[in-house]
C-alpha cells in the first residue's frame, strides 16, 4: 500500500479527478447490474406463476401505468423490462472497461515518460556511473508492467469489489441463508489459496525484474557491437546470454499466469455443483416447486455474474503482487529528482574570458583527484590546444568547461559570472560539441544537423550555411535527396570524414561562442585529419575553439597549448617551443 500511494503521488491532478469520475461509473455499473438480476425474479416468477407476481410491491406501478387486468398481461412487460436491463448493463460494462483500459494506458504513459524525463536531466555523472539497459528496461519494460500488472489490475480490483458488494447485498435480500454460505465459502478457498501463492508470486516478480534487464543488456550489447560479433563469431555467447535471461523469465511470468487464472475453473465447478444441491434440496423441502423457481434462476444469475468477478479480484491481487518488485525498480527511477535551474531570462555573457580558479576534481570519495588546484584562463576568441597522455584530465577539463559536472573545489567563472548548477544551462547555450565519435541519428541530413530541433522549426538555410563552412555543402547537393537524405541508424551509410563534417556542422548551426573539439580527429587517417583541421582553421576568428589531441601536429594553429602529465600537473606552450 505504501508503494501504490507513492505511486499515486505522482500523477497530475487531472488524472486525479478523472480516476473518481470513474469511481462514479463503477457506481453506476454496479447500480445497473443490480436491477438486472433484481427483475429476475419477478420475471421467472411471471413466466412460472403470474399470481405470484402481484405480491412484489415494487411491481405494481407497473401494473398501473400499462392497465394490466389479468396476471398473464404482465409477463410481456416484465420480459422487455429484463431484456432492457440486460442490455444496458451490458453497455454499460462495455463502457467501463474502455474507460478503464485507456485511463490505465494513459497512467502507463505518464510513468513511462516520467521516467525518461528525469533520467535525462540527470546529472552527467549519474550517468556515467549508472546502466543504460536498466534505464531503456524501466521506460519501456518495466513501465509497461506496471500498467499491466498494477494500474489496470487496481481499477480492476476496485471496480469489482464494488459490484460484487452490490450484487451480494441484493442475493441477501432474496435469500441471506444461501448467499451468505456460498460467499463464505468462494471468499475462504481464494483467501487460502492468496495466503499460499503469495510467496511464489513475489519470488517470480523479482526474477521477472532482474532478467528483464539483463535481456536488454544482452540485445544492446550484442546489436550494438555488432562488427567486433561478427568478426569474432560470438553470436552463440550473446544468444546465451539471452537466453539465459529470457528463459527464466518467461517461466517465471507463466507460472503467474497459471497461479491467477487456474482458480477460476475450480471456483466455477464448485458454483455449479452448489446450485445443483440447491435446486434438488429446494425441490424436496418445498411443497410448490414452481415458487422456489425464480429464487434458484435468481440465485443462479447472480452466481454467473458473481464468480467471474471473484476470479477478477483474485487475479488483480495476484498480479499486484507479482509486479511489486518492478513497481519497486520503477518507483526509484521515479524518485528522482530534477535539479533545479534558474529563470532562464538571465544572462550569461561571454565577451572577455573563462576563469578556472584553484579547480580539483575527482570522481569519488574514494578515487584519487585527477588534477587539483587548477588555473586557466581561456580567453574570448583564442585557439586552445590540450594534450596529454589518456587519464591525466583533459575530458574531465572539457566536461566541467562544458558545465556537464562540478568540480569539488573551486570555481569556474564566464566574464565573471560564477557557474553553478542552477545556471549551467543558460552557459551551456554558448557551447558547442564535436566529439570523435559523432551520434548520428537514422534521420535526414537537416535532421542531423539541426539536432534535437523539431523538423518544422529547422531554419533550411542555417542548415545550408553550416554545411558549406563544414564544407560537406557539395557533397550534400549532389544527393538525389539532398538535405532530406536518410542517412541510417548512426550513420553507417556516411564515412569518417563526412560523419565528422556533419558533427562540425551541427556545432555551427547552434551558432555558439565556444565550438570544442574532443579529439575530433584521431580516428581519422592523415588526409581526411588535415581536412578537418583547415575547417576548423577557417572558423570565425570570433569564436574560442578548444582542441583536445593526442598528436602535437594537430595543434600546430593553436595559440595555446595546455599539456597534462601524469600527475595532472600541467603546463602552458606554443607550438614553437615545443617543436
Amino acid at each position: 500500500m505504501k508503494l501504490l500511494m507513492e505511486l499515486w503521488s505522482f500523477f497530475s491532478n487531472s488524472r486525479k479527478i478523472k480516476f473518481w469520475f470513474i469511481l462514479i461509473l463503477v457506481v453506476v455499473s454496479s447500480f445497473l447490474e443490480v436491477i438486472s438480476i433484481g427483475l429476475t425474479l419477478p420475471f421467472l416468477g411471471a413466466l412460472t406463476n403470474p399470481d405470484y407476481v402481484y405480491q412484489y410491491e415494487a411491481i405494481h406501478p407497473i401494473i398501473v401505468f400499462f392497465d394490466i387486468s389479468s396476471p398473464d398481461e404482465i409477463i410481456f412487460p416484465l420480459t422487455i423490462g429484463f431484456i432492457i436491463a440486460a442490455i444496458i448493463a451490458g453497455m454499460m460494462r462495455v463502457v467501463l472497461l474502455y474507460v478503464l483500459t485507456r485511463f490505465s494506458f494513459s497512467m502507463g504513459a505518464d510513468i513511462s515518460i516520467g521516467v525518461y524525463k528525469k533520467t535525462l536531466y540527470q546529472d552527467y555523472l549519474v550517468h556515467l556511473n549508472r546502466n543504460s539497459s536498466e534505464i531503456i528496461n524501466g521506460v519501456v519494460t518495466k513501465s509497461d508492467a506496471v500498467v499491466s500488472g498494477i494500474i489496470s489490475p487496481i481499477l480492476t480490483l476496485i471496480s469489482s469489489v464494488i459490484i460484487v458488494i452490490s450484487i451480494m447485498i441484493t442475493l441477501l435480500i432474496i435469500d441471506t441463508f444461501t448467499a451468505t454460505i456460498a460467499f463464505l465459502s468462494f471468499g475462504s478457498l481464494y483467501a487460502i489459496i492468496v495466503y499460499y501463492t503469495q510467496r511464489q508470486l513475489r519470488k517470480n516478480g523479482e526474477c521477472i525484474a532482474q532478467n528483464s534487464t539483463e535481456m536488454v543488456k544482452s540485445l544492446q550489447e550484442g546489436l550494438g557491437g555488432i562488427r567486433d560479433v561478427l568478426i569474432d563469431n560470438s553470436q552463440n555467447f550473446y544468444c546465451s546470454m539471452y537466453r539465459d535471461a529470457d528463459l527464466p523469465m518467461r517461466q517465471a511470468s507463466g507460472n503467474n499466469e497459471f497461479i491467477s487464472s487456474a482458480p477460476r475453473y475450480v471456483m466455477e465447478s464448485i458454483g455449479m455443483s452448489l446450485i445443483a444441491i440447491l435446486a434438488y434440496s429446494m425441490s424436496q423441502n418445498s411443497e410448490n416447486f414452481s415458487t422456489t423457481i425464480p429464487i434458484l434462476g435468481t440465485l443462479a444469475l447472480g452466481a454467473q455474474r458473481l464468480l467471474p468477478l471473484l476470479q477478477q479480484i483474485y487475479n488483480s491481487l495476484s498480479r499486484i503482487k507479482s509486479t511489486q518488485p518492478i513497481l519497486y525498480d520503477v518507483l526509484i527511477l521515479l524518485r528522482q529528482s530534477i535539479p533545479t535551474r534558474k529563470d532562464n531570462k538571465i544572462i550569461i555573457n561571454f565577451n572577455k574570458k573563462i576563469t578556472l580558479n584553484n579547480l580539483s576534481f575527482r570522481y569519488s570519495k574514494n578515487t584519487p583527484y585527477i588534477f587539483k588546484r587548477l588555473n586557466i584562463d581561456i580567453f574570448k576568441g583564442t585557439k586552445v590546444g590540450i594534450i596529454g597522455p589518456t587519464g591525466s584530465g583533459k575530458s574531465t577539463l572539457i566536461d566541467i568547461i562544458m558545465g556537464l559536472i562540478q568540480s569539488d573545489d573551486g570555481i569556474m567563472k564566464v566574464d565573471g559570472a560564477i557557474i553553478t548548477k542552477e545556471n549551467r544551462h543558460i552557459w551551456q547555450k554558448h557551447i558547442s560539441h564535436v566529439p570523435q565519435s559523432i551520434f548520428l541519428s537514422d534521420g535526414s541530413i537537416k535532421e542531423n544537423i539541426a539536432f534535437g530541433i523539431p523538423e518544422k522549426l529547422i531554419n533550411i538555410n542555417r542548415v545550408k550555411k553550416a554545411a558549406k563552412q563544414a564544407q560537406i555543402f557539395d557533397l550534400i547537393e549532389s544527393w538525389n535527396d539532398k538535405y532530406d537524405t536518410v542517412i541510417g541508424e548512426r550513420g553507417m551509410r556516411l564515412s569518417g570524414g563526412q560523419r565528422q563534417r556533419i558533427g562540425i556542422a551541427r556545432a555551427l548551426y547552434k551558432q555558439a561562442d565556444v565550438i570544442i573539439f574532443d579529439e575530433a580527429t584521431s580516428s581519422l587517417d592523415s588526409k581526411i585529419e588535415k581536412e578537418i583541421m583547415e575547417i576548423i582553421d577557417s572558423m570565425d576568428k570570433n569564436l574560442t575553439i578548444i582542441i583536445i589531441a593526442h598528436r602535437i601536429t594537430t595543434l600546430k594553429n593553436c595559440d595555446r597549448i595546455i599539456g597534462f602529465d601524469d600527475n595532472g600537473e600541467i603546463n602552458n606552450y606554443k607550438y614553437s617551443e615545443i617543436i
